[in-house]
């Protein structure tokens, strides 16, 4: 059984869906519709996932043409695989939560190697680049929509504004709460026993890796 479409695979088969492209138009067009801010993309990445979707058969090669002394451009366009492909991973992303293990995690479980106060500096320090950055996305994101753009095609937007918000008042609230000394730590940083979380918290992660994969038999 093949491995989930990736985001970058994702992202491609989505700009198939509008028509026949080359690999250098999709990189042009992920710039023009800010899918960079989505998805991490490489220029060496996004010649790879093209390669891998096409010879999983989600893609395929249109037609090959070459300009001057420039490198061949091949065409491609997308397969009713990869239109199965595509729904069904979209479908999956968004009704089931995956645990993502992002760095800020990772830091909050160690805590207790430092001091309470200096982890309390360090916070104060991070919720004013979360302010910045809070700030900059609502601006952005009010000048979209008063550009006549879609709410919808701003909803990715919306949830990073969302996550923003969401972390700041956390970071806020655990800096208050270890000054004031209701959040402390008497273990000398030594490892604590942690509770276990339940599993649906500790199994399951997206990867990064570009694998494209939901077959047509998956996505029925």
């Amino acid at each position: 059984m093949s491995r989930p479409l990736t985001p970058l695979a994702l992202t491609v088969l989505r700009m198939l869906c509008d028509g026949p492209m080359h690999p250098y138009e999709m990189r042009q067009r992920i710039r023009d519709h800010a899918y960079d801010q989505a998805v991490k993309i490489t220029h060496g990445a996004l010649y790879h996932s093209v390669e891998r979707l096409a010879a999983a058969g989600l893609i395929e090669p249109l037609e090959t043409s070459r300009e001057g002394r420039r490198p061949e451009r091949t065409v491609y366009t997308i397969t009713a695989a990869g239109r199965d492909a595509a729904n069904f991973r979209l479908g999956e992303l968004l009704a089931r939560p995956t645990a993502e293990f992002p760095l800020f995690g990772t830091a909050l479980a160690f805590l207790n190697l430092l001091p309470e106060q200096e982890v309390a500096r360090q916070l104060r320090h991070r919720a004013v680049v979360l302010e910045a950055k809070l700030a900059g996305h609502q601006t952005a994101n009010e000048a979209l929509l008063k550009s006549g753009l879609e709410r919808y095609k701003l909803l990715d937007h919306e949830w990073s504004i969302a996550r923003v918000r969401a972390e700041l008042d956390f970071v806020r609230a655990l800096a208050d709460d270890l000054e004031s000394g209701r959040v402390t730590w008497n273990d000398d940083g030594e490892s604590a026993r942690r509770p276990a979380m339940p599993a649906p918290y500790r199994t399951g992660h997206d990867t990064t890796e570009d694998d494209p994969t939901e077959t047509a038999r998956e996505a029925t």
